[in-house]
């Protein structure tokens, strides 16, 4: 960098710990799931960490937070970002991270006095996990126009509850519209969330894009019956055959490349011991960096599907949670990120992400790339998840300077 710029280390620590308390789990995790009441008091501290900062702080339709730091010219803005939602049992720098770190890049710009050429900014997305509104992401796609404000309004949580009426109710439905500040690139720090880094030397992940997701809902009805006095042969059973559907895509995981899969719900209708159940509801995650064997594996397990519904006298209705392509990030940003990098003496290697991130949405609008941290035995959407101080400053500094750089470029 042409400046000595550097994160404050004990500051960017002490504001992840700050966040990581609201919402804390006895585990030593996070619970702040998306529009709770623990999700508004983390928005609260994230607004008055901005105002702090004397930044130009708006809020979307769809309750995204941005802090705008003002440029010498007028333009597309470097936009850092991330989320501070969590799963039910989420970790303490999952999302987290991206914010405050983006939060301290533009710290460090007031600390030093320098205005950048080009405006800088950070976005708190909402609902990034996807654990309580469909689809995960669902912030960032609106905001890059895949979505419009009123669809994501109607949609609604396990519990029937509207996510317009939540935003209302936490005060967090914003004046400003979803995409207002126009992108000249963005950046976003993360963890891993995986054990490639820890394992092959630490330093830094150069992101090169996003795998293909593909999150779909299944409903399967057989008929209940009583579990003592219905013989096997007699049954149409729902629970058999989600079992059955959760072992075939985990065999295609063996036979298409670099494909992964997932059961991480299963509901069973009645969920009593000695009853056959009368209906299931499960999810599947299917994810693969290639568009073509993701599809090939969605195809391979409804073809599974309607020959069990055929054989075994189970209804299986589908409905779909989500759906991205692979996506690739801008060759110059992920050289930049190796740059920096190098200027700070850690190691990079150039690694895809595996899971879903706001850069993916914001890839639709702007040149995009991610640097990945090491996440310590690769957990995430864990309460042990876990990242050194030391990796989350080196990731923190590494942001700062691909940003310093972009903006001013």
């Amino acid at each position: 960098m042409s400046t000595n710029l550097r994160i404050e280390e004990g500051r960017l620590v002490s504001r992840l710990a700050e966040l990581a308390h609201i919402g804390a789990t006895p585990e030593g995790g996070c619970r702040r799931l998306a529009l709770t009441d623990e999700d508004r008091q983390g928005r609260d501290w994230l607004v008055g960490q901005l105002e702090g900062l004397g930044l130009d702080v708006r809020i979307d339709a769809i309750g995204n937070i941005v802090g705008i730091l003002k440029g010498q010219e007028d333009g597309p803005a470097v936009i850092m970002g991330s989320h501070i939602d969590t799963v039910g049992t989420g970790g303490r720098f999952d999302g987290a991270l991206g914010v405050v770190a983006g939060v301290e890049v533009l710290a460090a710009l007031r600390d030093a006095g320098l205005t950048p050429k080009r405006d800088m900014a950070v976005i708190a997305f909402t609902n990034e996990e996807g654990a309580r509104f469909h689809p995960d992401m669902l912030g960032s796609y609106v905001w890059a126009g895949g979505m419009s404000v009123a669809a994501a309004h109607a949609e609604v949580d396990s519990e029937g509850v509207g996510l317009g009426g939540e935003l209302r109710r936490i005060g967090y439905e914003g004046a400003e519209r979803p995409g207002f500040l126009p992108a000249h690139a963005y950046l976003e720090c993360h963890i891993e969330q995986g054990p490639i880094l820890e394992n092959e030397g630490g330093g830094i992940g150069a992101v090169t894009g996003i795998q293909a997701i593909c999150w779909l809902e299944l409903t399967l009805k057989g008929r209940p019956s009583h579990a003592g006095t219905t013989p096997m042969a007699y049954r149409k059973d729902p629970g058999l055959a989600a079992a059955r559907i959760n072992i075939f895509a985990h065999e295609l995981t063996k036979t298409i490349p670099h494909q992964l899969a997932n059961v991480g719900v299963i509901r069973v209708q009645p969920a009593n011991v000695n009853v056959v159940p009368e209906t299931v509801t499960m999810t599947l995650d299917l994810r693969n960096p290639d568009d073509a064997s993701l599809a090939q594996a969605e195809a391979a397990v409804r073809s599974f599907c309607a020959e069990l519904s055929q054989r075994d006298g189970i209804e299986i209705a589908f409905r779909d949670l989500a759906r991205f392509p692979a996506t690739p990030f801008a060759e110059e940003l992920i050289a930049e990120v190796e740059r920096s990098a190098a200027e700070f003496g850690l190691p990079v290697r150039r690694m895809i992400s595996g899971a879903g991130h706001d850069a993916q949405m914001m890839s639709r609008l702007c040149p995009t790339a991610m640097i990945f941290i090491p996440s310590i035995g690769g957990l995430s959407h864990n309460p042990a998840e876990f990242s050194t101080d030391q990796d989350i400053v080196a990731g923190a500094n590494v942001l700062l300077s691909t940003a310093w750089r972009v903006a001013n470029a």
